[in-house]
């Protein structure tokens, strides 16, 4: 079987924007225009294709990224729609990391707003190329070259318009091509879905040269050759525009920014061009490295290289079981085939392979290098895994996941229903790696963790209606961390006798503090075989399970060095047990006197508010043990920029809207540890002492 459309002419992009910037109405008209629907789904109506989750349509907001593909001037377009919502970041850094171009959407009225600028930079860890796309021009207090000169400033872009609007707000009636230089008015009479090129009217003329004028220099600079040109000519032809500007995008020196209203659908044709136009295709981004250096050093992105995939997202399917989705960097891949999954050291079978659109597949027999698609029969196989042909082994880099920061517990409302709320929550911890599920075995609860409280109360939502389990849960809890402030060091000793043989275990071991962020480090400096290096390992295991409890209130313990440098042990007592027990005793012992500390996770926090809510919204952060960063003013609107606790941020949605008449918005994203004060972190750990007493 060959493929049906050249690896040249497919296009593998993704939208992403800041919540409520219109990135699902954007999708769904790109679907209607490229023919992939007949009819129009609207997100307030509840009926967007991309929106298939009935948590998304009631709510109005993506919750999982939804891919889909569609055809556009002989090219093949798989699309993902990607979550605005912070809670659902996992859903925009998986499908970065397997996208060749992205659309980077901007509200006309908003500008780049925190989580544009979030996923902006997500975009850049991966080496995205991207194109702009400013949004909702018929919004009042809308303002194209206000947003243009915000992606230059506050993301270092180097944004090019290459169409510029007519009009703006109510007046908005078209927009400027600057290659083509005319003017293309969009029909009122069939809602924007029909347009005409005309040429720009005389009053629209000086400002069309001007920006594009602005064009063809930032071209120019690219290119000695086209420089050289322009220097002699003062103009580039639209070829060479084209030709520059895709080598300019696709090596990221050079954003494209279009204009227009989806809701109006005026502008997606336009920008459908240039996806085609600027945004590379599978075989234009460099070939893949392997992160093992054990691993063939590449593979060049072809039909003919041997098979390699990346697994991006796991899906629970009522009639199909798990869905796995893999983006195939390399070879092809048939129904029925046999795999590798490197990252588990493990073979599989292919049993099916779907094109898919939303929720529905579409069969298909084979798969090709470049292709997003979703298979069956990959049980063993998790988010980030490397699958690959046996006899040419590879292992691709995994994707990185920020780590919950609420819990809550969680218990059936029946005990019929426990054992399906165990299936069922490891189900969704499958399909989502920020979500996870653990068991307090001191408190006898499974407790579930997650990246916000909207994030958990989906989780909730869902176990009722595609599991049919019904759940109980408890107060949301902040995921403290704990660490030590002084540097230790002592020893711990295992030593038990009880007739015949014994226990003997006996370290010593210096704890050191590191910088935030820096996680756990283990090294071993005993000589002369003072610890037979059998025992070691087990050392360290019994260091890492004091950690995952830590001594001071009972959470996990990060950024510490434990350096093992001297112990002691016998020839018939000694075991793994004992030297385990001794590590985790000593461990514990120095944690206890390197003045240990509470550390909470800390939240970057915008709220945006009329100028005339302006104290309240302050005060409210204020109050929360809160830090204003920043505050400035854009158009009528004052943003308010802070720091504060997460713990004080539950329940902070109705407070705002309470204070502020419902007019306030605020968006908040994790930023990084800090330490409790004191007063506050003796009461939660005299808190945690008192209810371990109590069970």
């Amino acid at each position: 079987m060959t493929r049906a459309t050249p690896i040249a002419k497919i296009r593998n992009i993704g939208i992403m924007a800041h919540i409520d910037a219109g990135k699902t109405t954007c999708s769904e008209r790109v679907l209607y225009f490229t023919g992939k629907t007949h009819k129009v789904g609207e997100v307030h109506d509840g009926a967007a294709q991309m929106d298939w989750m009935p948590q998304e349509r009631e709510r109005g907001i993506t919750i999982t990224s939804a891919a889909t593909t569609t055809e556009w001037r002989g090219h093949q377009i798989t699309l993902i729609d990607t979550p605005g919502h912070v809670d659902f970041t996992v859903e925009v850094e998986r499908s970065l990391r397997i996208l060749d171009g992205a659309i980077a959407l901007f509200c006309a009225v908003g500008g780049v707003e925190p989580q544009s600028e979030k996923v902006w930079h997500q975009s850049e860890k991966y080496n995205v190329p991207k194109l702009a796309f400013v949004n909702k021009m018929d919004r009042i207090g809308a303002d194209f070259f206000g947003v243009l000169e915000e992606i230059q400033k506050e993301l270092g872009a180097n944004a090019v318009p290459v169409v510029v609007p007519i009009g703006k707000e109510e007046s908005f009636r078209g927009i400027i091509d600057l290659v083509k230089m005319c003017a293309v008015y969009y029909d009122e009479t069939s809602e924007g879905t029909e347009f005409r090129e005309e040429p720009i009217p005389a009053d629209k003329m000086e400002k069309a040269r001007k920006w594009r004028a602005f064009l063809v220099e930032k071209c120019a600079e690219q290119d000695d050759a086209l420089l050289e040109k322009f220097v002699e000519e003062g103009d580039l032809s639209e070829a060479e525009i084209w030709s520059i500007l895709r080598k300019a995008t696709i090596a990221q020196r050079v954003v494209p920014v279009y204009c227009g209203s989806a809701f109006k659908n005026k502008g997606i044709q336009r920008l459908l061009d240039g996806v085609i136009n600027c945004l590379p295709a599978p075989n234009e981004i460099p070939p893949i490295i392997c992160a093992r250096e054990a691993d063939e050093n590449m593979r060049e992105p072809t039909d003919e290289s041997p098979f390699s995939a990346l697994a991006f997202k796991i899906m629970a399917d009522k009639h199909m079981g798990k869905l796995t989705y893999i983006r195939i960097y390399s070879g092809t891949l048939e129904q029925g085939a046999s795999i590798y999954n490197s990252t588990r050291d493990k073979s599989q079978r292919v049993s099916r392979i779907f094109r898919m659109h939303a929720n529905r597949q579409e069969v298909i027999e084979k798969a090709f290098c470049g292709d997003i698609v979703a298979v069956v029969g990959l049980s063993d196989t998790r988010t980030g895994d490397t699958i690959c042909h046996e006899d040419h082994p590879i292992q691709l880099e995994a994707i990185e996941f920020p780590a919950p920061v609420v819990s809550i517990s969680i218990a059936p409302e029946s005990q019929s229903d426990n054992e399906r709320l165990g299936e069922a929550l490891h189900r969704l911890a499958d399909e989502d790696p920020t979500f996870t599920v653990s068991f307090d075995s001191e408190t006898s609860e499974t407790i579930i963790s997650g990246m916000g409280e909207l994030h958990l109360e989906i989780i909730v939502d869902r176990l009722k209606r595609e599991f049919n389990v019904a759940a109980k849960v408890g107060r949301p809890e902040v995921a403290y961390r704990e660490t030590a402030t002084l540097a230790m060091e002592g020893e711990g000793k295992y030593i038990k006798q009880s007739g015949g043989r014994g226990q003997y275990g006996h370290v010593v071991m210096r704890l050191e503090p590191m910088d935030p962020g820096k996680g756990f480090e283990f090294i071993n400096d005993v000589v002369g075989g003072r610890i037979p290096q059998n025992f070691i390992p087990s050392v360290e295991k019994g260091v890492i399970g004091a950690m995952a409890k830590g001594p001071y209130a009972g959470y996990p313990v990060v950024d510490m060095r434990v350096t093992l440098v001297d112990g002691s042990y016998h020839d018939v007592d000694s075991n793994d047990f004992a030297f385990r027990e001794a590590g985790r005793i000593a461990f514990q012992s120095l944690f206890l006197k390197g003045s240990p500390e509470l550390l909470e996770p800390v939240m970057s926090v915008e709220v945006v508010t009329p100028e005339e809510y302006m104290g309240p919204a302050t005060s409210s952060i204020c109050q929360r043990r809160g830090r204003i960063e920043s505050m400035e003013k854009k158009g009528d609107l004052q943003i308010i920029e802070g720091m504060v606790p997460l713990a004080e941020m539950f329940g902070y949605a109705n407070a705002l809207r309470t204070l502020t008449q419902g007019r306030a918005t605020f968006t908040m994203h994790f930023e990084h540890y800090e330490a409790v004060p004191d007063a506050i972190a003796e009461e939660i750990v005299t808190k945690r002492k008192a209810q371990k007493k109590v069970r």
